[in-house]
Protein backbone atom coordinates (compact mmCIF):
# COMPACT_ATOMS: atom_id res chain seq x y z
CA UNK A 1 0.00 0.00 0.00
CA UNK A 2 1.63 3.41 -0.65
CA UNK A 3 2.32 5.32 1.91
CA UNK A 4 0.45 9.07 2.47
CA UNK A 5 3.31 11.54 2.36
CA UNK A 6 2.45 14.72 5.06
CA UNK A 7 4.39 17.71 5.63
CA UNK A 8 3.98 19.33 8.90
CA UNK A 9 5.29 22.82 8.97
CA UNK A 10 6.00 25.10 12.18
CA UNK A 11 7.69 22.80 14.77
CA UNK A 12 5.22 24.29 17.73
CA UNK A 13 3.14 23.27 20.40
CA UNK A 14 0.36 22.49 17.64
CA UNK A 15 2.67 21.18 14.66
CA UNK A 16 4.03 17.96 17.60
CA UNK A 17 0.65 17.28 18.25
CA UNK A 18 -0.65 17.05 15.01
CA UNK A 19 2.61 15.14 13.94
CA UNK A 20 2.34 12.81 16.21
CA UNK A 21 -1.00 11.84 15.83
CA UNK A 22 -0.77 11.31 12.18
CA UNK A 23 2.22 9.81 11.61
CA UNK A 24 0.86 7.20 14.43
CA UNK A 25 -1.50 5.73 11.86
CA UNK A 26 -0.08 3.19 9.18
CA UNK A 27 0.63 4.01 6.21
CA UNK A 28 1.57 7.59 6.70
CA UNK A 29 5.35 9.67 6.50
CA UNK A 30 5.24 12.94 8.11
CA UNK A 31 8.19 15.23 7.80
CA UNK A 32 7.88 18.09 10.55
CA UNK A 33 9.91 21.71 9.55
CA UNK A 34 10.90 23.73 12.31
CA UNK A 35 12.84 27.10 10.85
CA UNK A 36 14.50 27.52 14.39
CA UNK A 37 17.49 26.11 15.94
CA UNK A 38 15.42 23.93 18.10
CA UNK A 39 11.56 23.10 18.28
CA UNK A 40 8.95 24.28 21.13
CA UNK A 41 10.28 27.38 21.87
CA UNK A 42 7.82 28.91 23.17
CA UNK A 43 6.64 25.84 25.35
CA UNK A 44 9.66 26.00 27.03
CA UNK A 45 9.35 29.78 27.88
CA UNK A 46 5.57 29.65 28.68
CA UNK A 47 4.26 30.04 32.07
CA UNK A 48 7.77 31.37 33.31
CA UNK A 49 9.38 28.14 32.00
CA UNK A 50 6.67 25.95 34.00
CA UNK A 51 4.09 25.72 30.45
CA UNK A 52 0.87 26.17 31.41
CA UNK A 53 -0.27 23.11 29.24
CA UNK A 54 -3.71 23.26 30.03
CA UNK A 55 -6.63 24.23 32.47
CA UNK A 56 -8.48 22.40 34.76
CA UNK A 57 -12.46 23.25 32.94
CA UNK A 58 -13.78 19.83 31.34
CA UNK A 59 -17.05 21.34 30.49
CA UNK A 60 -16.92 22.48 26.57
CA UNK A 61 -19.54 25.04 26.91
CA UNK A 62 -17.51 26.70 29.87
CA UNK A 63 -14.56 26.21 28.32
CA UNK A 64 -15.16 28.22 25.05
CA UNK A 65 -16.25 31.38 27.35
CA UNK A 66 -12.21 31.81 27.61
CA UNK A 67 -11.84 32.69 23.84
CA UNK A 68 -12.35 36.19 22.67
CA UNK A 69 -12.00 34.94 19.03
CA UNK A 70 -12.86 31.64 18.37
CA UNK A 71 -15.07 29.93 21.18
CA UNK A 72 -17.42 29.44 18.76
CA UNK A 73 -15.98 27.36 16.77
CA UNK A 74 -14.01 25.45 19.45
CA UNK A 75 -17.50 24.22 21.09
CA UNK A 76 -17.72 21.29 18.85
CA UNK A 77 -13.93 20.51 18.58
CA UNK A 78 -13.78 20.60 22.37
CA UNK A 79 -16.14 17.81 22.60
CA UNK A 80 -14.05 16.01 20.98
CA UNK A 81 -10.86 16.68 22.45
CA UNK A 82 -10.87 18.72 25.24
CA UNK A 83 -7.93 19.24 28.76
CA UNK A 84 -9.29 16.25 30.16
CA UNK A 85 -7.79 13.63 26.69
CA UNK A 86 -4.91 16.05 26.87
CA UNK A 87 -4.18 15.30 30.54
CA UNK A 88 -4.47 11.27 29.95
CA UNK A 89 -2.16 11.85 27.06
CA UNK A 90 0.67 13.21 28.60
CA UNK A 91 -0.19 10.84 31.39
CA UNK A 92 -0.28 7.74 29.21
CA UNK A 93 3.28 9.48 28.12
CA UNK A 94 4.33 9.38 31.69
CA UNK A 95 4.27 13.71 32.56
CA UNK A 96 1.54 14.02 35.38
CA UNK A 97 -0.13 17.27 35.97
CA UNK A 98 -1.22 19.06 39.01
CA UNK A 99 -3.74 21.51 39.25
CA UNK A 100 -3.29 24.97 40.91
CA UNK A 101 -5.63 27.08 42.57
CA UNK A 102 -6.54 29.08 39.64
CA UNK A 103 -7.35 26.02 37.30
CA UNK A 104 -4.13 26.10 35.65
CA UNK A 105 -2.51 22.93 34.97
CA UNK A 106 1.12 22.37 35.02
CA UNK A 107 3.47 19.21 34.96
CA UNK A 108 4.39 18.17 38.67
CA UNK A 109 7.93 18.57 38.33
CA UNK A 110 6.85 22.47 37.03
CA UNK A 111 9.56 22.40 34.53
CA UNK A 112 8.93 22.76 30.57
CA UNK A 113 11.24 20.37 29.53
CA UNK A 114 9.26 17.32 31.02
CA UNK A 115 6.73 18.86 28.33
CA UNK A 116 9.28 19.33 25.44
CA UNK A 117 10.83 15.91 26.37
CA UNK A 118 7.61 14.21 25.84
CA UNK A 119 7.00 15.38 22.73
CA UNK A 120 10.25 15.28 21.42
CA UNK A 121 9.98 11.29 22.36
CA UNK A 122 6.53 10.81 20.92
CA UNK A 123 7.28 12.62 17.93
CA UNK A 124 10.39 10.01 17.40
CA UNK A 125 8.08 6.91 18.86
CA UNK A 126 5.54 7.98 15.95
CA UNK A 127 8.46 8.15 13.28
CA UNK A 128 7.90 11.44 12.89
CA UNK A 129 11.23 13.09 10.41
CA UNK A 130 11.85 16.30 12.25
CA UNK A 131 14.14 18.67 10.39
CA UNK A 132 15.17 22.40 11.78
CA UNK A 133 16.50 25.06 10.72
CA UNK A 134 14.27 24.72 7.41
CA UNK A 135 12.67 27.52 5.58
CA UNK A 136 9.92 26.95 3.64
CA UNK A 137 9.72 29.67 0.23
CA UNK A 138 7.10 28.87 -0.95
CA UNK A 139 4.17 26.14 -1.44
CA UNK A 140 2.83 24.82 -4.86
CA UNK A 141 -0.16 22.25 -5.33
CA UNK A 142 0.08 20.30 -7.69
CA UNK A 143 -3.58 18.97 -7.86
CA UNK A 144 -6.97 19.44 -7.21
CA UNK A 145 -10.01 17.77 -5.79
CA UNK A 146 -10.41 15.54 -2.65
CA UNK A 147 -7.61 11.93 -2.58
CA UNK A 148 -5.54 14.50 -5.28
CA UNK A 149 -4.15 17.00 -3.96
CA UNK A 150 -0.41 17.26 -3.83
CA UNK A 151 2.12 20.03 -2.72
CA UNK A 152 5.26 21.01 -3.85
CA UNK A 153 6.82 22.28 -0.59
CA UNK A 154 9.95 24.31 -2.19
CA UNK A 155 12.44 25.07 0.95
CA UNK A 156 14.76 28.29 0.70
CA UNK A 157 17.97 25.56 0.27
CA UNK A 158 16.17 24.69 -3.41
CA UNK A 159 14.95 21.62 -2.10
CA UNK A 160 11.52 20.38 -3.00
CA UNK A 161 9.29 18.16 -0.99
CA UNK A 162 6.26 16.45 -2.17
CA UNK A 163 3.29 15.62 0.16
CA UNK A 164 0.02 14.48 -0.40
CA UNK A 165 -1.24 16.58 3.20
CA UNK A 166 -0.33 19.54 4.31
CA UNK A 167 -0.47 21.18 8.00
CA UNK A 168 0.09 24.33 8.45
CA UNK A 169 0.77 25.35 12.44
CA UNK A 170 3.18 28.07 11.92
CA UNK A 171 1.91 30.15 14.83
CA UNK A 172 1.54 34.09 14.41
CA UNK A 173 4.91 34.02 11.65
CA UNK A 174 4.31 36.46 9.15
CA UNK A 175 6.17 34.00 6.97
CA UNK A 176 2.79 30.85 7.83
CA UNK A 177 0.54 33.92 7.05
CA UNK A 178 1.67 34.52 3.61
CA UNK A 179 1.80 30.80 2.62
CA UNK A 180 -1.52 30.72 3.65
CA UNK A 181 -2.42 33.59 1.17
CA UNK A 182 -0.64 32.12 -1.34
CA UNK A 183 -2.64 29.36 -1.08
CA UNK A 184 -5.82 31.43 -1.50
CA UNK A 185 -6.71 31.97 2.39
CA UNK A 186 -7.41 35.27 3.75
CA UNK A 187 -6.73 37.08 6.96
CA UNK A 188 -8.52 38.79 10.02
CA UNK A 189 -5.36 41.22 10.35
CA UNK A 190 -3.18 40.50 12.86
CA UNK A 191 -2.67 42.34 16.23
CA UNK A 192 -0.78 41.79 19.97
CA UNK A 193 -3.20 40.00 22.75
CA UNK A 194 -2.31 38.90 26.33
CA UNK A 195 -0.45 42.22 27.38
CA UNK A 196 0.02 44.83 30.04
CA UNK A 197 -0.75 48.04 30.41
CA UNK A 198 1.88 50.87 30.79
CA UNK A 199 0.81 53.97 33.14
CA UNK A 200 2.51 56.72 33.61
CA UNK A 201 2.28 57.10 37.26
CA UNK A 202 5.23 57.05 39.31
CA UNK A 203 3.58 57.54 42.51
CA UNK A 204 1.69 54.20 41.32
CA UNK A 205 5.15 52.45 40.49
CA UNK A 206 6.36 52.62 43.84
CA UNK A 207 3.74 50.26 44.89
CA UNK A 208 5.10 47.38 42.10
CA UNK A 209 4.59 44.37 43.63
CA UNK A 210 1.66 44.82 45.61
CA UNK A 211 -1.56 42.73 43.92
CA UNK A 212 -5.27 43.43 44.75
CA UNK A 213 -7.56 40.47 44.41
CA UNK A 214 -10.38 40.79 43.19
CA UNK A 215 -10.27 43.86 41.42
CA UNK A 216 -12.10 44.94 38.41
CA UNK A 217 -10.76 46.45 35.22
CA UNK A 218 -12.94 48.39 32.75
CA UNK A 219 -12.05 49.86 29.46
CA UNK A 220 -13.36 53.63 29.35
CA UNK A 221 -12.43 55.07 25.73
CA UNK A 222 -11.53 52.53 23.79
CA UNK A 223 -15.29 51.92 22.47
CA UNK A 224 -15.95 48.87 20.50
CA UNK A 225 -17.13 48.93 17.03
CA UNK A 226 -21.12 49.19 16.60
CA UNK A 227 -21.42 46.19 15.08
CA UNK A 228 -19.84 44.38 18.09
CA UNK A 229 -22.79 42.19 20.23
CA UNK A 230 -23.82 43.43 23.58
CA UNK A 231 -22.44 40.50 24.81
CA UNK A 232 -18.72 41.49 23.68
CA UNK A 233 -19.01 44.73 24.53
CA UNK A 234 -19.43 43.56 28.37
CA UNK A 235 -16.20 42.09 27.93
CA UNK A 236 -14.70 45.26 28.59
CA UNK A 237 -14.90 45.04 32.02
CA UNK A 238 -12.89 41.96 33.90
CA UNK A 239 -12.29 40.81 37.28
CA UNK A 240 -9.44 39.02 38.75
CA UNK A 241 -6.21 39.72 40.14
CA UNK A 242 -4.48 43.26 39.67
CA UNK A 243 -0.49 42.75 39.56
CA UNK A 244 1.11 46.59 40.20
CA UNK A 245 4.57 46.91 38.46
CA UNK A 246 7.59 48.99 38.00
CA UNK A 247 5.49 50.15 34.63
CA UNK A 248 1.67 49.67 34.91
CA UNK A 249 -0.90 46.94 35.70
CA UNK A 250 -0.63 43.73 35.24
CA UNK A 251 -2.07 40.80 36.54
CA UNK A 252 -5.12 38.01 34.91
CA UNK A 253 -7.42 41.04 35.21
CA UNK A 254 -5.65 43.15 32.95
CA UNK A 255 -4.26 40.51 30.58
CA UNK A 256 -7.90 38.71 29.81
CA UNK A 257 -8.89 42.82 29.24
CA UNK A 258 -6.13 43.07 26.66
CA UNK A 259 -7.62 39.83 25.20
CA UNK A 260 -11.01 41.09 24.98
CA UNK A 261 -10.28 44.30 23.88
CA UNK A 262 -7.49 43.82 21.64
CA UNK A 263 -8.32 45.33 18.62
CA UNK A 264 -10.00 48.14 20.21
CA UNK A 265 -6.62 48.74 21.89
CA UNK A 266 -4.64 48.00 18.46
CA UNK A 267 -7.31 51.16 16.49
CA UNK A 268 -6.68 53.80 19.66
CA UNK A 269 -2.31 53.08 19.39
CA UNK A 270 -2.77 51.84 23.18
CA UNK A 271 -3.95 54.79 23.98
CA UNK A 272 -7.01 54.80 26.33
CA UNK A 273 -8.77 55.18 29.79
CA UNK A 274 -8.97 52.65 32.64
CA UNK A 275 -11.38 52.39 35.55
CA UNK A 276 -10.09 50.31 38.23
CA UNK A 277 -12.34 49.34 40.43
CA UNK A 278 -10.12 47.95 43.84
CA UNK A 279 -12.80 47.02 45.94
CA UNK A 280 -15.80 45.24 43.44
CA UNK A 281 -17.07 43.26 46.58
CA UNK A 282 -18.16 46.12 47.94
CA UNK A 283 -20.93 48.07 46.45
CA UNK A 284 -20.64 52.11 46.33
CA UNK A 285 -23.34 52.77 48.97
CA UNK A 286 -21.63 50.21 51.00
CA UNK A 287 -17.90 51.69 50.51
CA UNK A 288 -19.55 55.00 51.48
CA UNK A 289 -21.05 53.67 54.39
CA UNK A 290 -18.22 52.09 55.59
CA UNK A 291 -15.99 55.21 55.29
CA UNK A 292 -18.94 57.14 57.22
CA UNK A 293 -18.68 54.53 60.13
CA UNK A 294 -14.69 54.40 60.29
CA UNK A 295 -15.27 58.68 60.54
CA UNK A 296 -17.47 58.13 63.60
CA UNK A 297 -16.04 55.43 65.14
CA UNK A 298 -12.13 56.13 64.86
CA UNK A 299 -12.17 59.73 64.84
CA UNK A 300 -9.10 60.60 66.64
CA UNK A 301 -7.09 58.35 64.38
CA UNK A 302 -5.05 59.76 61.52
CA UNK A 303 -6.90 58.64 58.32
CA UNK A 304 -3.60 57.55 56.65
CA UNK A 305 -3.11 54.83 59.92
CA UNK A 306 -6.59 53.28 59.60
CA UNK A 307 -7.65 51.51 56.91
CA UNK A 308 -11.53 50.20 56.81
CA UNK A 309 -11.73 48.45 53.95
CA UNK A 310 -9.41 45.22 52.92
CA UNK A 311 -6.57 46.92 50.78
CA UNK A 312 -2.93 47.03 52.21
CA UNK A 313 -2.29 50.18 54.18
CA UNK A 314 0.06 51.47 51.56
CA UNK A 315 -2.10 51.07 48.74
CA UNK A 316 -4.56 53.27 50.59
CA UNK A 317 -1.88 56.04 51.41
CA UNK A 318 -1.70 56.04 47.80
CA UNK A 319 -5.50 56.41 46.71
CA UNK A 320 -5.55 58.83 49.48
CA UNK A 321 -3.07 60.74 48.06
CA UNK A 322 -4.70 60.58 44.76
CA UNK A 323 -7.87 61.42 45.80
CA UNK A 324 -6.30 64.71 46.83
CA UNK A 325 -7.09 63.90 51.20
CA UNK A 326 -4.31 64.86 53.59
CA UNK A 327 -2.96 62.11 55.14
CA UNK A 328 -2.27 63.75 58.45
CA UNK A 329 -5.85 64.26 58.58
CA UNK A 330 -7.85 62.49 61.28
CA UNK A 331 -10.99 60.89 60.68
CA UNK A 332 -12.99 63.53 62.65
CA UNK A 333 -11.79 66.29 60.21
CA UNK A 334 -12.91 64.26 56.78
CA UNK A 335 -15.26 66.29 54.96
CA UNK A 336 -18.02 65.03 53.18
CA UNK A 337 -16.75 65.36 50.34
CA UNK A 338 -13.46 63.73 50.83
CA UNK A 339 -16.10 61.01 51.84
CA UNK A 340 -16.91 60.74 48.24
CA UNK A 341 -13.48 61.30 46.69
CA UNK A 342 -12.18 57.94 48.51
CA UNK A 343 -14.82 56.31 47.36
CA UNK A 344 -14.62 57.11 43.82
CA UNK A 345 -10.67 56.24 43.69
CA UNK A 346 -11.48 52.89 45.89
CA UNK A 347 -14.37 51.97 43.57
CA UNK A 348 -13.44 53.81 39.74
CA UNK A 349 -9.94 55.41 39.93
CA UNK A 350 -8.93 55.97 36.38
CA UNK A 351 -5.53 55.95 34.48
CA UNK A 352 -4.38 57.01 31.16
CA UNK A 353 -3.20 53.54 29.48
CA UNK A 354 -0.23 55.14 27.37
CA UNK A 355 0.94 51.88 25.37
CA UNK A 356 1.36 48.35 26.03
CA UNK A 357 3.83 46.01 27.90
CA UNK A 358 4.81 42.51 27.02
CA UNK A 359 3.52 39.10 29.17
CA UNK A 360 6.65 37.17 29.37
CA UNK A 361 4.64 33.61 30.43
CA UNK A 362 2.17 33.68 27.07
CA UNK A 363 2.81 35.24 23.56
CA UNK A 364 -0.08 34.93 21.75
CA UNK A 365 -2.03 37.04 18.87
CA UNK A 366 -5.62 38.13 17.90
CA UNK A 367 -6.25 37.57 14.35
CA UNK A 368 -4.81 34.68 11.33
CA UNK A 369 -7.15 32.43 9.18
CA UNK A 370 -10.40 33.74 8.87
CA UNK A 371 -12.72 30.65 10.48
CA UNK A 372 -15.36 30.87 8.04
CA UNK A 373 -12.62 29.06 5.52
CA UNK A 374 -11.86 25.84 7.54
CA UNK A 375 -13.80 23.00 8.28
CA UNK A 376 -13.86 22.35 11.93
CA UNK A 377 -14.83 18.43 11.51
CA UNK A 378 -11.47 18.29 9.89
CA UNK A 379 -9.23 21.64 10.19
CA UNK A 380 -9.22 21.20 6.20
CA UNK A 381 -9.54 24.14 4.29
CA UNK A 382 -12.29 25.11 1.99
CA UNK A 383 -10.84 26.65 -0.14
CA UNK A 384 -7.82 24.33 -1.03
CA UNK A 385 -7.81 20.57 -0.72
CA UNK A 386 -5.48 18.68 1.74
CA UNK A 387 -4.49 21.82 3.53
CA UNK A 388 -5.03 21.63 6.56
CA UNK A 389 -4.60 23.99 9.74
CA UNK A 390 -3.69 23.99 13.89
CA UNK A 391 -2.77 25.99 16.56
CA UNK A 392 -2.51 30.19 16.37
CA UNK A 393 -2.16 30.64 12.68
CA UNK A 394 -6.24 30.38 12.89
CA UNK A 395 -8.12 33.50 14.37
CA UNK A 396 -8.24 31.81 17.63
CA UNK A 397 -7.18 33.04 20.90
CA UNK A 398 -7.73 32.58 24.40
CA UNK A 399 -6.88 34.69 27.67
CA UNK A 400 -3.87 33.72 29.80
CA UNK A 401 -4.50 30.01 31.76
CA UNK A 402 -3.51 27.72 28.81
CA UNK A 403 -6.23 27.97 26.63
CA UNK A 404 -3.95 29.12 24.03
CA UNK A 405 -2.31 25.36 24.57
CA UNK A 406 -5.13 23.60 24.70
CA UNK A 407 -6.80 25.69 21.32
CA UNK A 408 -3.88 23.94 19.87
CA UNK A 409 -3.45 20.59 20.91
CA UNK A 410 -7.38 20.30 20.33
CA UNK A 411 -6.83 22.01 16.56
CA UNK A 412 -3.90 19.40 15.85
CA UNK A 413 -5.65 16.58 16.93
CA UNK A 414 -8.54 16.86 14.71
CA UNK A 415 -6.36 18.39 11.98
CA UNK A 416 -4.44 14.75 12.37
CA UNK A 417 -7.60 12.61 12.25
CA UNK A 418 -8.64 15.00 9.25
CA UNK A 419 -5.53 14.47 7.32
CA UNK A 420 -5.57 10.48 8.07
CA UNK A 421 -8.75 9.81 7.38
CA UNK A 422 -8.90 11.24 3.43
Amino acid sequence: MTSTEVVVIGGGAAGFFGAIHAAQVPHTRVTLLEAGRQPLAKVRISGGGRCNVTHHCFEPSQLVQNYPRGGKALRGAFSRFQPLDVVRWFNAEGVKLKTEADGRMFPVTDDSETIVEALMFAAKKAGVFLRNNVLVQKIEPLGEGKGESKFDVILKNGENLVCDRLLLATGSSPSGYAIARSLGHELEPPVPSLFTFNIKDSKLHELAGVSVNPSTVKLLTANPSTDKKKSARNQLEQSGALLITHWGLSGPAVLKLSAWAARELHDCNYQAKLAVNWIPTLKVEAVKQILLTAKTDQPKKFISNYCPVDISLRLWEYLLDKAEVELEKRWADISNKAIQQIVNVLTASEYAIAGKGVFKEEFVTCGGIRLQDVNFQTMESKICSGLFFAGEVLDIDGVTGGFNFQNAWTTAWIAAQGITSM
